[in-house]
């Protein structure tokens, strides 16, 4: 039989990619790939060489100019030539974009906290003199919390939103997270590991140099004490507790291992069931009254613990079996959730079944 050929996509951060080769490697009886950076000048020449099946992503997320590069040319390989794209083309859309997630939230009738976009300043300081305080600030870019400002007063919003429109502009917070826990383990980790220290190094270089100017992000404050992290790949769900530290759940690295809620897998399926989503950890505050409301969502996430979820101190993942949820204990995350991910992928391409995912091509016109 003969082997199915992906391309895993290479973005600026040298090792961004290698969870996707290690992933794969666990299925080389039936697969071949091939890392093409996508941020070189020959991309095009060799994705068209290449006769690929689907492309496997890892969106960058740290700079404006190579987050643009990157949609700009996954556009042209999905929809132009028609390769299929993994996570689906939709989902790189949302993914670290908080000006798209805004807007598809809204145009979803999806809950969420009231998020506005402002591209003038007198408009935006006018809404800050009747806005609810505290506001929550955020680079359109930047994950785990480090574009993420919490407005306290009518005066440092507007002081934010003045800078954003003046040369200062706003920008990320960079530099090592010394509160998250495990600091230590994690610094000394990164020392022992040269690859490791030299991404981290770039990585706050890329971070420097993002600043946003011209527009502001300006959302509603829900008062929390977590937020839920579920997370869907395929058929699997999973779900545990992001814990808040300081003013923020996102970026603290401490988690909650309740059991969840099976109600709370009905939110998250119907949310991501809606456009096809493939891979997606969805992160949502739970209000008093108990409705759900959307905070971030993300195609590619990290993962801190060895698993995603412990129901009765047992990691494992739910699927909807019958109609019902049922649990299945197992080691379903290995190498940070990228073995499920190949492994849908897999199936997508065994069943032809991505043809329900915008994007799909026939063996007819695959480049």
């Amino acid at each position: 039989m003969q082997k199915l050929r992906l391309a895993i996509l290479q973005n600026e951060v040298p090792d961004d990619h290698l969870l996707w080769e290690h992933a794969c490697a666990e299925h080389a009886d039936v697969l071949d790939w091939e890392v093409v950076d996508i941020t070189r000048a020959d991309w095009l020449r060799r994705m068209r060489a290449g006769r690929f099946d689907a492309m496997l992503a890892t969106p960058p997320g740290w700079s404006t100019p190579f987050r643009i590069q990157f949609d700009e040319r996954i556009t042209i390989l999905n929809k132009v030539l028609g390769i299929p794209i993994y996570p689906s083309f939709e989902e790189i859309q949302v993914y670290e974009n908080k000006k798209y997630l805004a807007y598809w939230l809204e145009a979803n009738d999806i809950p969420h906290p009231k998020t506005s976009v402002f591209y003038y300043e007198d408009e935006a300081l006018a809404f800050v003199q009747n806005a609810k305080i505290p506001l929550v600030g955020k680079t359109s870019i930047g994950g785990g919390g480090s574009g993420v400002t919490i407005l306290k007063s009518r005066e440092a919003a507007a002081e934010y939103v003045k800078n954003a429109f003046s040369g200062k502009g706003t920008s990320l917070d960079v530099g090592p997270k010394w509160r998250k826990k495990g600091f230590v383990k994690r610094v000394l980790r990164k020392l022992l590991n040269p690859a490791e220290f030299r991404e981290k190094l770039q990585q706050y270089k890329f971070q420097r140099s993002e600043v946003q100017k011209d527009f502001v992000i300006l959302q509603e404050h829900i008062p929390h004490d977590f937020e839920w992290r579920a997370v869907r790949i395929g058929d699997s769900f999973f779900a545990h507790k992001k814990l808040v530290k300081g003013d923020k759940a996102s970026g603290s690295l401490l988690k909650g291992y309740d059991n969840p809620p099976l109600r709370l897998f009905d939110f998250v399926e119907e949310v991501t069931d809606r456009r096809g989503f493939l891979s997606q950890a969805v992160d949502f505050f739970e209000l008093p009254d108990g409705r759900y409301l959307i905070n971030e969502m993300q195609c590619i996430f990290g993962q801190s613990d060895p698993y995603q979820m412990l129901v009765d101190g047992q990691p494992g993942r739910y699927r909807r079996i019958g109609g019902q949820w049922v649990f299945e204990p197992g080691d379903f995350n290995r190498i940070e959730c990228f073995a499920l991910r190949v492994e849908h992928v897999l199936s997508l391409l065994q069943n032809n079944d991505f043809a329900h995912v915008e994007g799909s091509v026939t063996e007819a016109h695959r480049v």
